[in-house]
């Protein structure tokens, strides 16, 4: 299909394929007969999430008006950032403007992977209800321009920056609204042979106990209380010979700012046959922290003699015993970090990853990513 538009100031000669859309600047012949040189723009259909047709309206006026011509509104890239962007092409035909804008959207119709319908899961505990406003101003408009209906709930973003590499709701509303989709594997968590969940990722021990820290202090930014969470953690530390202090079961990287290389970088990416282990045994508070401090570089976090690593398709964990224990402390249940959010468990808990249980169980929307965008420096430690 061929048309020519205005693209800013300029005519186009504007050609539109099954996969892109193209414009050319319309030149003037040269009197001595020289070509001059143009530069195209494209833009590729993959790209492009919705297309209005653009009108004149008078103050107060609801519908109708002049029509002004097409709004096709696309993603860029920006390293791991998508951004929106608006390609503007006028024609003040209304007959050619209208037999363009159903054409592309029946191009955009065909692309089957992109959601009509999603359910959005919001922090509703966030600290002054950011995530509410965060969706509202600038995911919010995304769907709605791309006619995606939405149900909303709430719940955490712990996943996104391992299918994104960034924690930023443009980029996961525009992966949305693209279609971008991964098949990933996931872990299953039972615990006396009932399931609990599904998740990605569990930390016992130092994670569960620094994350139920944090939960109790809602009030703070999220910085503030994940610093918080932290120092308490550490203030409290007890090293017991011959048990684990802490134990991370994850079944995708896991990259954060803090960890852009992932907690688990040896399940590139997420169909990877396995769940990585890491428990670390006995060791001194100063020896833990280094440990820490290592995922924020690229390697080393675990060459520590107190650190194993292990691949593994199930995984039980046992608290240790409770001999010596009141009968209310025996009864009592203990934190658990799955997927970021905290789950109370009293007994051993068996996770367990199993190509032939459930394999690509779950399609999320984003890319594969090896490396998180930047790092973030901790100042708690």
């Amino acid at each position: 299909m061929r048309g020519i538009f205005k693209v800013g100031k300029k005519s186009h000669d504007v050609l539109l394929t099954r996969t892109r859309l193209t414009w050319t600047p319309i030149i003037p012949e040269s009197p001595t007969g020289e070509e001059s040189v143009v530069q195209a723009g494209v833009v590729l259909l993959q790209d492009v999430f919705a297309v209005k047709v653009k009108r004149r309206r008078m103050a107060g006026q609801q519908s109708g008006g002049a029509v002004l011509g097409l709004a096709l509104f696309h993603s860029r890239r920006r390293g791991r950032r998508l951004e929106e962007d608006t390609l503007h092409l006028h024609n003040a035909s209304a007959e050619h403007t209208h037999s363009w804008y159903n054409t592309l959207k029946e191009l955009l119709t065909g692309f089957s992977c992109r959601p009509r319908y999603v359910k959005v899961f919001i922090n509703p505990s966030s600290h002054k209800k950011e995530a509410v406003h965060i969706y509202r101003d600038h995911v919010a408009p995304l769907f709605k321009m791309a006619d995606i209906r939405t149900d909303i709930t709430g719940s955490t973003d712990v996943v996104s920056c391992s299918v994104h590499g960034v924690r930023d709701p443009v980029t996961a509303a525009l992966h949305v609204v693209l279609g971008h989709l991964q098949q990933v594997d996931m872990c299953s968590f039972l615990s006396n042979g009932q399931l609990v969940r599904f998740g990605f990722s569990a930390m016992f021990g130092f994670g569960g106990r620094s994350l139920a820290r944090a939960e109790k202090k809602r009030w703070m930014s999220s910085s503030r209380r994940r610093e918080y969470a932290v120092v308490k953690t550490l203030e409290s530390w007890v090293t017991n010979q011959g048990l684990y202090l802490s134990i991370s079961i994850m079944s995708i990287p896991c990259l954060s700012p803090h960890a852009p290389q992932g907690l688990a970088p040896n399940t590139r990416y997420t169909l990877n046959s396995h769940a990585s282990l890491i428990a670390v045994g006995n060791a001194s508070r100063s020896e833990f922290i280094k440990h820490l401090k290592r995922y924020s570089s690229s390697s080393g976090q675990f060459s520590f003699p107190f650190v194993e690593t292990h691949s593994v398709s199930a995984v039980k964990i046992r608290p240790r015993s409770r001999i010596g224990w009141s009968e209310e402390e025996k009864g009592a249940a203990l934190p658990w970090n799955i997927d970021g959010e905290l789950v109370e468990i009293a007994n051993e808990v068996l996770i367990r990853w199993d190509w032939l249980v459930h394999p690509r169980l779950i399609a999320l929307y984003g890319e594969e990513v090896h490396e998180a965008e930047s790092t973030v420096t901790c100042s708690c430690i």
